[in-house]
């Protein structure tokens, strides 16, 4: 066999090889993760004309809630995370990559829109003693919003609120209007993007009872969710879909109490609680909710 019918050869066994490597199938999605696109945080018009001389901090703590949603959301592990406010770098390497970008496949949307915010700082100044106390309290609220996003529906809708307060002695140089930390506006979104997230968990994916052995349950909240050790949770057997005799819309499932768990064990993916007190049918699928106590 000479030379030319060898590369002959070689170059149709490429073509053959080729469309078999197409063929391989990619790994399937989880069948139940939903996708969740998060647009940016927006802030009403009149707070945002009312803190002019508080911009500043307004405008960090904005920037702050974008990047924390994301995170808060991506470590519930129920979400495929889609964010709005990284669009133009997605668009960009869409460009570069000739991939679709598209949010419209979102199965929810999520809008936060900040309808309060107040920074405010107040000094004592000591004479005799040639020092001063400043205290810091910054407050805010915010409206979570859900949507579907291929209806444009109202899936949900609540109110937020997070407060900080943080202080420290100065001496009297120290200059009164200084900011004592940053890490006070950090703490605060932190907190308001974790209430949200696990909002929005808890409204699509309710806590369940993925497993019983004995006294023993498994629940499928674990590390980053609101779940701890210690808690007293209760748990219902969900029934029939209720509709509204008025307007035909679904109202959920019917839920019985059927006992309580107290929580053992959390690990990064799932938690286990024992059974406290009766148990008048707790099993596997029921929903668990965190009693206060």
């Amino acid at each position: 066999m000479n030379l030319l019918q060898r590369l002959g050869l070689l170059a149709l066994a490429a073509c053959i090889a080729l469309p078999l490597q197409a063929q391989t199938p990619a790994a399937p999605a989880a069948p139940g993760l939903k996708s969740i696109a998060i647009a940016k945080v927006k802030v009403g018009t009149a707070i945002a004309a009312a803190a002019d001389d508080k911009k500043l901090s307004l405008d960090r703590m904005t920037q702050s809630m974008d990047g924390q949603l994301i995170d808060r959301l991506q470590n519930t592990r129920k979400f495929q995370v889609i964010a709005r406010s990284d669009a133009d770098a997605l668009i960009e390497e869409a460009g570069a990559t000739g991939r679709a970008f598209d949010f419209g496949n979102a199965d929810y949307l999520l809008v936060v829109t900040i309808d309060d915010f107040q920074d405010i700082f107040e000094t004592a100044n000591f004479a005799a003693l040639g020092q001063s106390a400043k205290r810091r309290t910054i407050r805010f609220s915010a409206v979570g919003k859900i949507y579907e996003a291929a209806t444009n529906k109202l899936v949900e809708s609540a109110n937020f609120q997070e407060k900080v307060t943080d202080s420290e002695a100065t001496t009297a140089a120290i200059r009164s209007d200084g900011e004592i930390s940053d890490e006070l506006l950090v703490q605060l979104t932190r907190g308001m993007s974790e209430q949200i997230a696990l909002r929005v968990a808890d409204v699509i994916y309710p806590a369940k009872i993925i497993a019983k052995t004995g006294s023993t349950v498994t629940i499928n909240r674990g590390d980053g969710s609101d779940i701890a050790t210690g808690q007293l949770w209760e748990v219902f057997a969900v029934g029939e879909e209720m509709i509204d005799p008025d307007t035909g819309i679904s109202l959920g499932r019917e839920e019985l109490s059927v006992g309580k768990v107290r929580v053992t064990r959390v690990t990064p993916k799932f938690s286990q609680a024992t059974i406290s007190g009766e148990d008048l049918g707790i099993d596997k699928g029921a929903v668990v909710r965190r009693v206060t106590e």
